[in-house]
C-alpha cells in the first residue's frame, strides 16, 4: 500500500473522532506516538530510534511535556536531593 492510500484511508477512518471532521494525518499519528512515549518516561535516546531522526534536538517539535512530567523528571536527575535522601 502506497503511502498516499494509508494517509487518506486513515483520515476517512479518524474523521468522525477528530473534533474538527477532517481526520487525522499519519504525521500526526506519528506526532501523537512519540508524545505518548515521552509521557511514558522513554528516554531520548528511545524516542530518537523509534522515530528515526537524525538529531535529538529535532525532537523537540513532536514531544511536549507537561509540567508534571517536567518535574518529575527534575526531580527523579537532582543528584543534591537523591544525596539528602539516603
Amino acid at each position: 500500500m502506497s503511502y498516499p492510500r494509508a494517509e487518506h484511508l486513515f483520515k476517512t477512518a479518524s474523521a468522525e473522532l477528530d473534533p474538527h471532521g477532517n481526520g487525522w494525518t499519519l504525521h500526526q499519528l506519528r506526532h501523537s506516538a512519540l508524545q505518548h512515549l515521552a509521557e511514558a518516561s522513554r528516554s531520548a535516546p528511545e524516542l530518537q530510534a523509534k522515530s528515526r531522526h537524525q538529531h535529538l534536538a529535532s525532537l523537540g517539535r513532536y514531544v511536549r511535556l507537561g509540567e508534571e512530567t517536567s518535574a518529575r523528571i527534575t526531580a527523579e536527575h537532582d543528584l543534591a536531593a537523591r544525596r539528602c535522601s539516603r
